[in-house]
């Protein structure tokens, strides 16, 4: 018998619409809201500046219009945009570029006036006013040499100087650390022939516009030539009959000038190692020699009382008279006028179109003496700032006078105007200015470079380096009308 099972039904299920699903979603999605806003609000807060609020709506508008603007533009008028930058940045370059050549137009021109003034010997810078006497503190003695200096010459680029002395050594010297750099020793005479340099006095040297090459001469009639920057020994020339007493290049060549106390000056080429041809005329012994850009030379001829100019080309010579002494020392100042030096105390000024001297100034370094048979200073080295009114002049050995003398020559060239000296101990025996004109060096020694008339013991050979300052004079006169005020 089959039993059927009968299952009871309940009461019918009520399926009641939930009220809380869409409230609950939506009360979630309320709060998520909220908490996008509260995000949002907290970033805001968080990155928001002083500069950002003041520029925040307009500066997004501004981005805005931009944005509809580029899309807005069309091809044709994106071009036309960029061709525009492109030739306004042409004009600026073009401006800027006619701006420099201007300005580099100007630079030239003035160089060729001041060439031309040059070459006229027109030429004349107006510093002589502006310096200052050197704090004793500031001269720096430099020691190198056994016995006393010579003769010296300073680079073109004044960082180094070449000495030379009795011991018939030479010497490059660094400016600014005043250390020697390299010394080419002297050597013992008879040994001529397998020493490399001097083997007596050195009197006089040169060095050429460029720095290239250095010229030495001695009391053996023997010039030599060195490689300035490394004093490799390069050439000799032979040829003179008496000891080798000025040295000079012609600026802007490698053409060497040479005299001797064999009343002769010889040119030299120095780049072809060769000789080129003699000159004469003084009835002494040469003292001097200078040269400057043009083909000829200024000479000093001691006991004939004559300053020449050669003209190499003319093969002709000018003759000047004046001193009254010995002329022992020369050196131009521009290519129109220079400055001599005497055993009887007188410092000239001389023009090249006059033959007598413009001004002269007697016991230039005063007079020493008993009274009654007082005698004044010799004057043993002259020396000249090129192109400018500066001049100085140095005097023989005296315990209680050495000194260098700075002079102005006043506008025109016509007259000598003592500046102030510098006392130094010693035969002041060669006298450089630097070609910047911010320092003078002095080459002092115990004796005379010629001689040894008599000797100063107390004195020290070596190179005293004077500096020369100078005032600024438009700014002194504004400070003082402010203080004034």
């Amino acid at each position: 018998m089959s039993s059927f099972f009968i299952k009871k039904k309940g009461p019918p299920k009520v399926f009641k619409k939930n009220e809380n699903s869409v409230g609950s979603k939506r009360k979630n999605d309320g709060d998520t809201g909220n908490k996008l806003k509260k995000k949002l609000n907290s970033k805001h807060n968080e990155e928001i500046s002083s500069d950002s609020e003041t520029e925040g709506p307009s500066l997004h508008r501004k981005r805005r219009a931009n944005v509809e603007e580029e899309f807005d533009e069309t091809p044709q008028e994106k071009k036309l945009r960029l061709a525009k930058l492109y030739l306004d940045q042409l004009r600026d370059e073009e401006e800027k570029k006619a701006e420099e050549e201007s300005f580099e137009m100007d630079l030239i021109a003035g160089r060729l006036q001041e060439e031309v003034l040059e070459q006229k010997g027109q030429l004349q810078r107006m510093v002589a006013k502006d310096l200052l006497p050197p704090d004793v503190s500031e001269i720096r003695l430099l020691r190198g040499h056994k016995l006393p200096v010579t003769c010296l010459v300073i680079s073109p680029d004044d960082k180094h100087i070449f000495s030379a002395a009795k011991d018939c050594s030479i010497i490059k010297w660094d400016v600014e650390s005043g250390k020697r750099l390299h010394t080419i020793a002297g050597g013992r005479k008879g040994t001529e022939d397998r020493h490399v340099g001097h083997t007596a006095h050195v009197l006089c040297m040169s060095i050429s516009s460029d720095g290239k090459y250095l010229a030495t001469g001695d009391m053996n009639k023997l010039i030599m030539i060195w490689e300035a920057a490394t004093c490799k020994h390069l050439y000799k020339f032979t040829g003179h009959r008496g000891p080798v007493s000025g040295l000079s290049f012609r600026r802007g060549t490698h053409d060497l000038y040479s005299a001797s106390h064999d009343r002769s000056i010889k040119v030299w080429n120095v780049d072809e190692n060769a000789y080129v041809e003699t000159l004469f005329g003084h009835q002494d012994v040469i003292t001097g020699l200078d040269s400057g850009s043009r083909e000829r030379c200024v000479t000093a001829g001691g006991r004939d009382r004559t300053v020449r100019v050669w003209k190499i080309a003319e093969e002709s010579q000018l003759v000047f008279h004046g001193h009254e002494g010995s002329i022992d020392c020369i050196q131009l100042i521009n290519e129109e006028h220079m400055i001599t030096g005497a055993d009887d105390g007188s410092v000239s000024l001389w023009s090249v179109n006059k033959k007598k001297p413009l001004s002269t100034v007697k016991a230039a370094h005063g007079r020493h003496g008993d009274s009654g048979l007082e005698q004044p200073y010799w004057v043993a080295a002259v020396a000249a700032l090129q192109n400018s009114d500066t001049v100085a002049s140095g005097t023989n050995g005296c315990s209680h006078n050495s000194k260098v003398q700075l002079w102005g020559c006043g506008q025109g060239f016509r007259h000598l105007e003592p500046l102030f000296s510098i006392p130094v101990t010693g035969f002041v025996n060669s006298l450089k200015f630097s070609s910047s004109g911010k320092f003078l060096v002095a080459g002092v020694g115990q004796e005379h470079r010629l001689g040894r008339w008599w000797r100063l013991k107390e004195a020290k050979n070596g190179l005293y380096i004077i500096p020369l300052k100078r005032q600024q004079p438009e700014q002194e006169e504004v400070n003082g009308e402010e203080n004034g005020e």
